[in-house]
């Protein structure tokens, strides 16, 4: 606990966050083309400030409380002056943005975020100047309980992110899926700052569970570290269930030690294109802001190069963003940073509303000012549509549509795997049609070929025990019902049936199912190595 007798060290950022500037740099897009803009605020300019939280809650409340009392991060003489902005979008993780939307939320500061999806923020009474581009995971936490009760899934593991992410998306999942008929192994909480033998614990509950499905609800940041431990004790044979936060990351997905990844699925947010980023991203140059210390250290990442030496290894300011491909430049996945470029857009038809009403109102002598609070009224029911067509409006707690493509990750001929779009989540319709799945693209872990794609939902659910392989690179008596399947659909046995909904009494049978004696004898015999790894009978 810090003593509060002297200054606290300043915080201290980690690794440079290719996606996160490119998010800053989309907000800046948006921005510009906005105030180049004839029929949108015509006649008035967006200004911005952009600060680095650096993942951390700490440097978040400290932006925030820079950003109402004005650009110096001093709190001297503030209460007289009125916020010095009239919204704020951000932040990219739940835990960071509940304590910003905590913060602004008692001076009515519109708060709108890109990438913050913990349920807990629709709660209206904490947060009442909370709103949000990205769907809840209320949402996408019974999107996943669906997807894996749809696979006859009724066996899985679960590894979480320890926070608010984390925590409160497993919750609703846990809940989802009791209704849905599926028992949960196990569930193992992780935090990128743990220490490796945290993560080898994990790894451990992993290797001696039964279920060949886990449901990885976990921050991209708290993932990668786990990954690296499996990469080194070559872990295959699962089947990954991942959410959005990492589900469509391209850094995994070109990461070739973590081709055990080949067939996981999740949901993503829907995909866009945007006209034009993609040349104002390889603009960007540190000469246009020489003291814009982010812009050298983003160079300096991107190139491989210092500012600071002469010579061998020194940047020279000739290097081309145009001739990279990496992923700031990849602009084929705009899925997060379309939701910051609609946030942007929200903040601008929400001025422009309140602008227009203001001056129907008032002559041009005394023409009232745009406020926070009349900004937080008039957002409330914004409604518009952007260049993507996608119409953009917000609910009574801040939330738009839950709308969700199915990605499954594909093998490419480069050794690294792509995101193929098989299905998706559509919240706006009834219980029954919200999900919608292609099988004949879907691609399952450890397979690769024609063979390995399912030709019809009828040969999904006909595939035997047989069908499966072994985990060589498991334990041989960890090895049982394969990809989390009841082993026995015969409806006479004392194990639960995938089409009744599962009480706790039955989710503990089942346990006793899977690590039967008989059940492990009959599984490890009849597995055949080679065959599709299809999750299904």
């Amino acid at each position: 606990m810090h003593p509060f007798t002297t200054k606290p060290e300043p915080t201290t950022c980690g690794s440079f966050n290719l996606r996160g500037f490119k998010f800053a740099q989309t907000l800046i897009f948006a921005i510009e083309e906005i105030n180049n803009s004839t029929h949108l605020l015509p006649g008035v300019s967006l200004g911005y400030k952009i600060y680095d939280s650096c993942s951390s809650i700490a440097q978040t409340i400290l932006s925030g409380m820079s950003l109402m009392n004005g650009h110096k991060q001093t709190l001297s003489e503030t209460c007289p002056r009125p916020p010095a902005v009239h919204a704020i979008v951000g932040e990219s993780n739940s835990s960071p943005t509940i304590a910003l939307a905590s913060v602004v939320g008692p001076f009515s500061i519109p708060v709108i975020s890109h990438f913050a999806t913990c349920a807990c923020l629709s709660d209206r009474k904490r947060y009442p100047s909370f709103f949000r581009t990205i769907p809840s995971d209320y949402y996408q936490s019974r999107a996943l309980a669906q997807l894996v009760k749809h696979f006859g899934w009724t066996w899985v593991g679960i590894v979480r992110s320890r926070g608010d992410y984390g925590n409160n998306g497993i919750t609703a999942f846990e809940e989802a899926a009791k209704q849905e008929g599926v028992c949960i192994e196990y569930s193992e909480a992780i935090l990128s700052t743990d220490p490796k033998e945290q993560f080898l614990k994990t790894l451990e509950v992993i290797k001696k569970g039964t279920a060949r499905v886990v449901v990885a609800f976990v921050a991209l940041g708290d993932f990668i570290p786990l990954l690296k431990v499996i990469v080194q004790h070559n872990i295959t044979g699962l089947q990954w269930v991942g959410s959005e936060s990492w589900i469509t990351s391209r850094t995994l997905a070109e990461t070739k030690e973590y081709s055990f990844l080949s067939g996981a699925l999740g949901f993503a947010i829907a995909n866009a294109k945007l006209m034009g980023l993609q040349e104002f991203l390889v603009k960007v140059h540190p000469d246009q802001e020489p003291k814009n210390e982010i812009l050298k250290e983003f160079w300096e990442t991107t190139f491989q190069c210092s500012f600071r030496t002469i010579g061998r290894g020194a940047c020279t300011g000739l290097e081309r963003l145009a001739e990279l491909q990496n992923e700031y430049t990849d602009v084929s996945e705009l899925r997060i940073a379309n939701k910051v470029y609609t946030a942007v857009y929200a903040v601008a038809h929400t001025l422009h509303n309140v602008l227009k009403d203001l001056q129907l109102s008032t002559n041009s002598s005394t023409r009232e000012q745009p406020t926070p609070q009349k900004m937080l009224t008039y957002m409330r029911n914004v409604r518009f549509t952007v260049k993507t067509g996608e119409e953009i409006f917000f609910d009574a707690n801040g939330d738009p549509v839950a709308r969700y493509d199915l990605v499954n990750w594909q093998p490419t001929g480069n050794a690294g795997l792509q995101f193929e779009h098989v299905g998706v989540y559509d919240s706006s319709l009834p219980s029954e049609k919200r999900l919608q799945v292609n099988h004949e693209r879907v691609l399952w872990a450890n397979t690769t070929g024609q063979d390995s794609i399912i030709a019809s939902s009828q040969d999904l659910r006909s595939r035997r025990i047989e069908d499966f392989p072994a985990t060589p690179s498991l334990p041989e008596n960890a090895i049982n019902s394969p990809i989390g399947i009841d082993p026995d659909p015969n409806p006479d046995t004392p194990c639960p049936l995938s089409k009744q909904a599962l009480t706790p009494d039955s989710c503990a049978r089942e346990y006793i199912c899977k690590h039967s004696p008989l059940v492990r004898a009959i599984t490890t015999g009849t597995s055949r190595p080679g065959s599709p790894s299809l999750g299904v009978t």
